[in-house]
């Protein structure tokens, strides 16, 4: 367990970090996976750097925000503003006013830190300063970077972004810019592509497949609702051993990935922790990136705009819980196979038609597995951070992030859910796989 010190940390004055070279004035439409209801809101990442001697005379700080105006060149509509059009349709005015930039410096040195820099990370407040009337969707800045150095030399990079304007395969393209553009490349390897009316709703929209993951019982959402201003936050990790015990709640003919098992399992194990009546329907939104999924589609490889669709697996309560875990993986499975090319096409068109929908909040749990976008290998001459990823679950979205922990590389995630059910669900895990164990490994707790 992970006790958090206190800390001070001082933040300089914002600035605007515009283009380096005078970029195209316009209007670009944003495609309706971008302009979901769900994708409306602010993501955080934060990344670790130790401090490397062979850059000693470098600032982080002033290398970043130099290389930020010099990528945005490439990527110019993030330095602009969202506007919003009919039907609550976004579209991104290109006017070159710039991103956020905060410089910060701490009064502590970065390894007094230990795993407090994992999720759920208790310093993601003064990491990533929440610059007065900047959050907002409409008419505020897309991106904020904040460059926190602190007494030893390491320094942190945290950046909030605009989900609308790209995914997390979008934003690896765009550090991956960065960090080529910092180190003397005068053009990005993979040159940025908008054409978001690849992901744009048909001429006559028609609603094609059934989607769950906008269903909403009343009573199940305010029941969410009334609980999310008192969710606390843990992690868990699974590592070879962890993830052997879940593996072995399931019968050897039950193929699935690795992901898919824990997602299974995770679901499972909250469920029961929130103590739900059995006749109650449970969610789990199943985050699907749809780049290559389609030859018909054909997104360009330098395509960074939102690129994943959200199918939902369903089930009563009572069911989930007292069937053997591989009832909700072949649940998960099942509704992998039916995100086809008409299952996108049918998305887009909902949400056009039904105005921009949210997430279902009805007893929904939705993990994003972010293992491969690279978060903790973004390297701007420093080496690769220590740690790397989003910072801690948001409401009923956790993330699965890669991590080092006690010399074993695995999969961190941050779970939230109130205080009486977290300790439930800490008890279940350990109950339903580490018997044989002294302790569940458990980073962090705020």
């Amino acid at each position: 367990m992970t006790h958090t010190m206190s800390i001070s940390i001082t933040h300089h004055k914002p600035k605007l970090v515009i283009p380096a070279i005078e970029t195209p004035r316009e209007t670009k439409y944003l495609s309706e996976i971008d302009d979901q209801g769900s994708t409306r809101f602010q993501i955080p990442i934060i990344m670790f750097y130790k401090y490397n001697s062979s850059m000693k005379e470098k600032d982080p700080a002033k290398c970043i925000k130099d290389g930020l105006s010099k990528t945005l060149v490439f990527y110019y509509p993030l330095a602009g503003r969202l506007v919003e059009g009919p039907n609550r349709k976004l579209m991104v005015n290109c006017n070159g006013e710039g991103v956020l930039f905060v410089e910060a410096d701490a009064n502590v040195e970065l390894e007094k830190l230990g795993d407090s820099i994992k999720p759920p990370c208790p310093y993601l407040d003064l990491l990533l300063h929440n610059v007065p009337d900047s959050d907002g969707i409409i008419g505020c800045p897309l991106l904020l970077v904040q460059v926190t150095r602190f007494s030893c030399g390491g320094f942190a990079v945290g950046l909030r972004l605009n989900h609308t304007m790209m995914d997390a395969y979008g934003l690896k393209m765009f550090l991956n810019a960065l960090s080529e553009l910092i180190q003397g490349a005068s053009a990005p390897s993979i040159l940025p592509v908008w054409q978001r009316d690849l992901l744009s709703a048909r001429s006559s929209p028609c609603i094609t497949c059934t989607h769950h993951e906008f269903d909403e019982q009343i009573e199940s959402r305010i029941a969410w609702e009334f609980m999310e201003d008192k969710l606390t936050q843990q992690s868990f990790f699974f590592g070879n051993k962890e993830m052997e015990a879940i593996k072995n709640q399931v019968s050897s003919n039950c193929r699935s990935t690795k992901f898919e098992l824990l997602v299974a399992f995770l679901w499972k194990c909250r469920t029961i922790a929130l103590s739900l009546q059995p006749e109650e329907i449970v969610h789990l939104t199943y985050l699907i990136n749809i780049r290559g999924k389609s030859l018909k589609l054909k997104l360009p490889s330098g395509y960074y705009g939102n690129a994943f669709i959200t199918p939902a697996a369903v089930s009563k309560a009572g069911l989930l819980c007292s069937n053997p875990l591989s009832f909700a993986v072949e649940l998960i499975k099942k509704l992998k196979d039916h995100a086809n090319e008409e299952y996108i096409k049918s998305i887009t068109d909902l949400v056009a038609i039904k105005g921009r929908p949210q997430l279902t909040k009805s007893w929904n749990f939705l993990v994003s597995d972010n293992r491969s976008v690279g978060f903790d290998e973004f390297d701007f001459g420093w080496g690769k951070p220590i740690f790397g990823g989003v910072p801690k679950a948001i409401s009923f979205m956790s993330f699965g992030v890669p991590v080092k922990n006690r010399n074993e590389r695995g999969i961190l995630v941050a779970i939230s859910l109130p205080p009486v059910a977290m300790k439930k669900f800490q008890d279940v895990v350990n109950k339903m796989t580490f018997k044989d164990m002294k302790e569940l490994h458990i980073i962090s707790r705020i």
